[in-house]
């Protein structure tokens, strides 16, 4: 076992207890027994964890080596290891502060022989997990179309995060999860025989460790006295497990997080570790911080008062000593392009006064939506980036659909055609292609024609294969004198079986797939003709920089948490859209709590001044528009801080516009979600 030592490295004599508010110093000097530090947005919660580590050591309470703190991610450890090490001067390298996952690896490198565990093995990344996969999928001869990797990594990737080794797995529902299982525990063989764990494994072995081997679990009881973990609400059970193991016997842990702030379900988060707190550790004490650092007062009195609506939350309000600041404008917009227009209007309005445009955001709840904010910030000459994500147009499903485009309108477009003849699959390898290009190099063709050749002189499932997909192509092409461009294209996209490929494709990010492609058909029903499209999505990476200094940020308010801007746009605010019909209809109430504690997210993100806008219409295919109406959110905000705005951009009266469309049952939304 590791020699800690009594490493004691007393700080100098700065009073960096001076510079907290009361209820902040309260958490940095209760250091006995469970505390929950409830932290609100904006509110010093790094502060307080830092601070706390500092004065746990000033004060000797424990030596530097004793204390484990631990947050999400590599970006956020190392700032807490920085902040440290500004207020306790000269520490040692040799804390245990980094993510739960590096924490864990670094128990297992010592000790993970007892659990079967070679101390030297690697750690497996995605395409390193989705190789392992498909591998065993071929060797049980399974059909790769129903038994697709990316399904079975993520029913593997849950079970994980809920603590579960294949043995421990309950019934099984329906084929594909019964077939997952099982390769969920030939998956694990392999990872053995492979001397490799995945990034689930390192805390599924590390509480199999403690529940198998009570000497090593005493051995971090007493080494880690103190235990700091940040963002608390977003653990999952088994991170919660090996918390709670660490933790059982001294009980000396301090959660920071802020369960409205619980937006992660859909990764394994479980917003009932923070809920469950005072419960799950006898007489914990609840400190709450509500005093805001970054927000003007009605954009607290609006988060606060939509954010009251969630009925399992343990309760806090945010609140400031600055100023009142502007209210929140909400705008009312006739459609997508309207709102795309108002936005980049106001955001014009701001440079012109001097605002630093890398002081902007525009946040949007699903990622089809940039598409009409970065056509408009392109013909305004506004730049911009978007963050945690691709550029519409570089995005993998819509490069294919273009390349599709492409091919249609000219058959000698090779590059277009390579990318889209086996997209979906359709028994065309790379030894078809090979010949193929054997034939264009020979007779001098383009290797579309080189490949009709070379499948009218063989026979078998790749003949036929090229056969049916240029009988799609012909097909599509004999309606563009009569059909408009958008139909055509979804017409294509269906009878090629593009999009039955994402229908099939059960992962996460399957139906935002969807979505853009849809958004896709959207855009290109603006043009008169194919060619117009094309030649204008061949210009848009040529107009702007994307690493332009003082850019407009265009995220999901996901990608935001964490973010801070002087001016946010919330763009969208329609049922349906937001809170997402999807989650209503597939988690009820909790999905419903879930999209509200994502709306006070995004308004929590503004420093000074909020825009938030809804549309009366939204096109939902090539050939027709749908009524929308205004969210919920937008009816929870609360008079006082509000102010709405007429088509002039000056306010007007201050109740929303009334609903306009009866609310879709849940038949509704599921035929909705069918691709156009």
């Amino acid at each position: 076992m590791p020699n800690f030592g009594a490493l004691r490295v007393v700080p100098d004599q700065r009073d960096f207890l001076a510079t907290l508010n009361p209820e902040q110093r309260d958490a940095v000097e209760t250091t006995s027994g469970p505390l929950l530090v409830l932290a609100g947005a904006g509110t010093g919660k790094t502060r307080v964890l830092t601070s706390r580590v500092a004065y746990i050591i000033s004060q000797n309470i424990a030596a530097a080596n004793e204390i484990l703190a631990v947050t999400f991610t590599n970006k956020a450890a190392f700032e807490m290891k920085q902040r440290i090490g500004e207020l306790v001067p000269g520490l040692s390298g040799d804390m245990w502060v980094g993510t739960i996952h590096a924490m864990a690896m670094r128990i297992l490198r010592q000790h993970g022989e007892h659990v079967g565990i070679d101390p030297n093995f690697s750690i497996l990344d995605d395409d390193d997990q989705h190789r392992v996969i498909k591998g065993i999928v071929t060797v049980l001869e399974l059909d790769e179309k129903q038994f697709q990797t990316k399904v079975i990594m993520n029913h593997i990737r849950r079970w994980k995060d809920r603590g579960l080794f294949p043995w421990r797995l309950g019934l099984a529902m329906g084929p594909i999860e019964t077939m997952s299982r099982r390769i969920y525990k030939e998956y694990q063989e392999r990872l053995k025989t492979l001397r490799a764990l995945d990034f689930g494994d390192l805390l599924l072995y590390c509480i199999k460790l403690f529940d198998d081997h009570p000497d090593v679990l005493k051995f971090y009881q007493d080494s880690l006295r103190y235990i700091m973990v940040d963002e608390y609400q977003d653990t999952n059970t088994s991170q919660y497990l090996w918390l709670k193991a660490l933790a059982s016997t001294h009980k000396n842990i301090c959660c920071v997080g802020d369960d409205d702030q619980s937006i992660y379900s859909w990764r394994g988060a479980e917003v009932g570790n923070i809920l469950r707190f005072e419960s799950e550790f006898e007489g914990a004490k609840v400190i709450r911080l509500e005093r805001n650092y970054r927000s003007s007062g009605h954009i607290l009195s609006a988060a606060s008062a939509l954010i009251r609506n969630n009925v399992k939350r343990l309760g806090k309000e945010l609140w400031t000593s600055d100023s009142e600041g502007e209210l929140i404008r909400v705008k009312h917009a006739w459609n997508s392009e309207d709102e795309a227009r108002f936005v980049s209007n106001e955001i014009e309005k701001l440079k012109a006064d001097g605002v630093n445009l890398g002081n902007v955001a525009v946040l949007v709840r699903a990622s089809f939506q940039t598409r009409e904010f970065e056509e408009r910030f392109l013909r305004q000459s506004i730049p911009y980036q978007v963050i945690g994500g691709l550029r519409f147009y570089e995005r993998q499903e819509i490069k294919d659909a273009i390349a599709y485009v492409r091919f249609l309108i000219d058959n000698n477009d090779s590059l277009a055609f390579e990318r889209i003849i086996n997209c979906p699959k359709r028994s065309i390898g790379e030894a078809t292609l090979q010949k193929a290009h054997a034939i264009a190099q020979s007779e001098g063709m383009p290797v579309s024609a080189a490949a009709q050749v070379y499948a009218s002189r063989v026979r078998g499932k790749a003949s036929q294969a090229i056969n049916a997909f240029f009988s799609v192509i012909s097909n599509a092409r004999s309606l563009l004198d009569n059909t408009p461009p958008a139909i055509v294209v979804k017409t294509l996209l269906e009878e090629s079986g593009y999009i039955a490929m994402w229908k099939q494709e059960k992962s996460s990010d399957a139906l935002a797939r969807l979505d853009n492609l849809k958004e896709l058909v959207n855009a290109i029903a603006e043009f008169e003709s194919l060619k117009d499209f094309v030649d204008h999505v061949s210009l848009m990476s040529e107009r702007i920089d994307p690493d332009a200094p003082n850019s407009v940020s265009i995220m999901t308010i996901h990608g935001a948490k964490g973010l801070e801007f002087e001016t946010v746009f919330l763009v969208g605010w329609e049922e349906n859209l937001f809170p997402n019909q999807r989650t209503l209809v597939d988690n009820g109430m909790s999905g419903l709590e879930e999209e509200r504690r994502l709306a006070y997210v995004g308004l929590t993100r503004a420093k000074r001044l909020i825009f938030i806008s809804y549309c009366s219409h939204r096109k939902t295919n090539a050939s027709g528009w749908q009524m929308a109406t205004p969210s919920r959110f937008v009816k929870e905000l609360p008079e006082n801080d509000v102010i709405f705005l007429d088509k002039r951009g000056v306010s007007t009266s201050t109740e929303p516009v009334k609903d306009v469309a009866e609310e879709e049952t849940p038949e509704m939304v599921r035929a909705r979600y069918k691709f156009m």
